[in-house]
């Protein structure tokens, strides 16, 4: 009976520990540039970035991947998003004025879908980077401030 008893223990403990692991999935999909945008980053590295930036807010609650071959369309969720403007900043200002001032800056429109293909959030945001990073990399310094903005607007939403 005793043996038993540690069988089911075992058994329902399994159980539970999988099925606390089975998190909703958001496959992040590179950002477009909207036509007469020009924007001197890659974009499949500011994916990337935004993977990892994105793991690391919502790893908890989401699988978070990028739109890979394996990543199975119809469950979970879906984050597409277009960069509809961008402007350089001004090296000069941030020097002489600083506080943020002449900041790099981008508009986007992003949104999150169902498994369904319906819009479950749609956002229009501006992003500003962050004023003490400036300049750096092929991807600019746009997916720490981009992703914070998303899993902010994907927590306020409380999905599941």
């Amino acid at each position: 009976m005793k043996k038993f008893l540690a069988i089911v223990v075992v058994l329902v403990a399994s159980h539970l520990g999988l099925s606390a692991q089975e998190k909703p999935q958001l496959v992040v999909h590179a950002f477009t540039v909207a036509p007469g945008v020009e924007l001197p980053y890659d974009m499949k590295l500011l994916q990337a970035q935004m993977v990892a930036e994105l793991k690391v807010e919502l790893g908890k609650d989401y699988n978070v991947i990028s739109d890979s071959p394996t990543a199975s369309e119809g469950t979970g969720y879906a984050l597409h998003g277009v960069i509809t403007g961008w402007r350089p900043g001004n090296a000069a200002k941030r020097m002489l004025v600083g506080m943020g001032s002449g900041r790099e800056s981008s508009d986007i429109d992003f949104h999150v879908s169902d498994g369904s293909g319906k819009k479950v959030i749609e956002r229009k945001e501006t992003i500003r980077t962050n004023f003490y990073s400036q300049g750096a990399g092929s991807s600019g310094t746009l997916a720490h401030p981009i992703a914070l903005k998303v899993s902010d607007r994907i927590k306020e939403s409380k999905l599941k």
